[in-house]
């Protein structure tokens, strides 16, 4: 699984640019402009045409999968402030991974939520899909700050912990939909979902040991050497690699065009892969 993982995230890293660009500014100006017809339409056609409806679904009219996307799930003031912050969420989490997985993520999000509220008779949002990204985000830089209702400053991680608590609280009350919801966030991220997680129980899961040793620290040595039989140079065995991600595996050798960093944050000189330098749980 981890292999096939990692084959699928170099496709989708060779193939970064491929895709819709500023999807999240099609979806933010399509529900504006939806908000401001529902508006002038004080008899109900548009939503009516809009909205999720699984039993005209089943009769085929199949735009619905979709179009409920951009019916606002807020008005006034609120909504214009959640849109501008989902676009900047959706942007941000678009140049961290590029403009196809960012493509990818969204509209996986949006079948798998299509086929649950199928299957449970539930009304989909657009909510669930920001709320996503939000998670995608806050997994990517746990540690970054935003400002809570725009005022206060507290840690994405935080409101992280806040909404899967949230969800555990639907789960008990046997509201399984939020979870069908945010399995696009599970299914992208695997164990990556434990960023968000305190940094003690980050390690406990994962089962990551303490070193403060460099990945492979004689890479720089001589690889000749001459012989006691003669003066000719005979080749010794080289390093087998320069850098080695700590998560992944890869490394310089087996993916020359990869990129490789130490993480400042780590308590301990751990290489990470440019895939992961934003996605790792912090050795403390």
């Amino acid at each position: 699984m981890k292999e096939l993982r990692r084959k699928i995230d170099r496709f989708m890293y060779n193939n970064s640019s491929k895709g819709i660009p500023n999807l999240m500014l099609i979806i933010c100006v399509g529900t504006l402009l939806s908000f401001f017809v529902m508006l002038a339409d004080k008899s109900g056609i548009f939503y009516t045409f809009m909205r999720f409806d699984r039993g005209l679904i089943l009769h085929g009219q199949v735009w619905r999968l979709f179009t409920y996307v951009f019916l606002p799930q807020s008005s006034g003031i609120w909504l214009f402030l959640l849109l501008f912050a989902y676009y900047g969420i959706g942007r941000m989490v678009e140049r961290v991974w590029g403009t196809l997985k960012f493509n990818l993520f969204y509209l996986c999000g949006i079948l798998i939520m299509d086929i649950a509220a199928l299957i449970l008779n539930a009304q989909p949002g657009g909510s669930y899909l920001n709320m996503s990204l939000f998670l995608a985000l806050a997994t990517l830089y746990p540690d970054n700050r935003v400002l809570l209702m725009y005022i206060i400053p507290i840690k994405m991680k935080y409101l992280a912990w806040v909404y899967l608590l949230l969800l555990v609280v639907n789960l008990v009350q046997l509201d399984f939909f939020p979870l069908f919801a945010l399995l696009n966030y599970f299914l992208f991220f695997g164990s990556g979902c434990l960023n968000v997680l305190p940094e003690s129980w980050q390690q406990k899961l994962r089962h990551v040991p303490h070193t403060t040793a460099r990945p492979n620290p004689g890479w720089a040595k001589a690889y000749t050497k001459k012989t006691h039989s003669g003066p000719k140079a005979s080749v010794v065995d080289a390093p087998a690699y320069r850098h080695k991600c700590a998560v992944c595996g890869r490394t310089d050798v087996s993916d020359p065009d990869l990129e490789f960093r130490y993480c400042s944050k780590c308590n301990g000189y751990y290489c990470y892969c440019q895939d992961h330098i934003n996605n790792h749980a912090h050795v403390q």
